[in-house]
């Protein structure tokens, strides 16, 4: 019998794969309420306590280029997409473990400024670091952490949950992550030529990169929101589903949508576009509504609630509501600036192993 490659299924299709294989040992996790399929495992630590738990790989040459992403930044970043796993489920994060192989190349004194980083970003989210491992590496620098949150049976969200005629709402602006990373690999290969040319590399070469800093800043440094979940628990408001963006609305909704086993519609005239995105789309003649939909590593909180707190969603300047759940037989829709509607299955999000 010939052997699959993982390309022929994709990363999600292997995840559910191996959910089947560990399937018998969640009998033997009885306070385990939640495994794999969500942002985060949940499970009771008290009569009304629930605790989230994350983990976050990263791997050089496929998470990140050392060319341009700077230590303190990429530390920050690793601690960033796994608050943002925390904050999915409406909770807030507490502790992290962070775990690294490491080339032998290394200098003690890069190790350190990643772990600036890290330090850093743990101090404005309010978590501690408690500890983690170390190992040497092959083949690049590895960087994963695993972090926890609290939260309480009241206000727990998960993926399932969303019903028709439920608004859909995005925080902050979309496609910004994208746009800078653009940027970043197009300066990267201007290099790259001159090198392999022979031909001296001189910062005089390279764009005023400046002018694009927004966007650069939403790739190399994206910020978590548990600013978001701090609002929905001061309004009382509890989603009934939510999703972290981190591979892009076109696959994390389709998730949500599995999950809660619903259809959805958005409208594109309702993304909220990052303004500098749009610009450097214009620039490189790309499309900026893919960069929005599938770009993916903006970190940003895709919710959905009743339409009875339409009102006090809208108090909110950095939340924008963009379409609605329906029922699952629609399917999952993208209704274009013309009125057009296109599948948004057609639209792929980030995915390691699919060819």
């Amino acid at each position: 019998m010939p052997y699959k490659a993982i390309s022929d299924i994709g990363e999600f299709g292997l995840i559910d794969r191996l959910s089947k294989l560990v399937e018998p040992t969640l009998a033997e996790a009885p306070s385990l309420l939640k495994g794999i399929g969500d942002d985060c495992a949940v499970y009771r630590i008290s009569e009304n306590a629930l605790q989230v738990a994350t983990t976050d790989l990263l791997a050089e040459q496929v998470h990140f280029d050392l060319l341009t992403t700077p230590l303190r930044h990429l530390g920050s970043k690793c601690i960033s997409v796994n608050v943002s796993d925390i904050c999915a489920m409406n909770a807030l994060p507490s502790f992290a473990l962070i775990s690294l192989a490491v080339p032998p190349s290394f200098s003690v004194e890069m190790i350190e400024e990643l772990y600036r980083g890290m330090s850093h970003a743990a101090t404005e989210y309010g978590l501690a670091i408690a500890g983690g491992d170390t190992s040497s590496s092959r083949s690049g620098l590895v960087i994963t952490v695993s972090m926890t949150g609290e939260t309480t049976d009241e206000r727990i969200t998960m993926r399932k949950g969303a019903k028709p005629g439920d608004l859909i709402c995005v925080t902050g602006t979309l496609g910004g992550a994208a746009a800078g990373l653009k940027v970043l690999m197009r300066e990267k290969n201007i290099m790259l030529d001159h090198l392999a040319n022979n031909e001296p590399y001189s910062k005089s070469l390279m764009a005023d990169l400046q002018e694009y800093s927004i966007a650069i800043q939403h790739q190399l440094l994206p910020a978590a929101r548990p600013d978001i979940v701090r609002f929905l628990h001061a309004s009382a408001i509890t989603p009934t589903a939510m999703i972290d963006l981190s591979d892009g609305i076109s696959s994390d909704l389709r998730h949500l949508c599995t999950s809660s086993d619903a259809g959805a519609v958005i409208f594109e005239n309702k993304i909220p576009v990052n303004p500098q995105a749009r610009e450097i789309a214009d620039e490189l003649q790309e499309d900026v509504i893919t960069w929005s939909l599938a770009g993916g590593e903006d970190y940003e909180l895709l919710f959905t609630l009743p339409k009875e707190q339409r009102e006090t969603i809208e108090k909110h300047r950095d939340i924008s509501i963009i379409g609605e759940i329906t029922e699952k037989k629609s399917g999952i829709l993208l209704t274009d600036i013309y009125g057009m509607t296109i599948n948004l299955g057609d639209i792929a999000g980030f995915d390691h192993f699919r060819r």
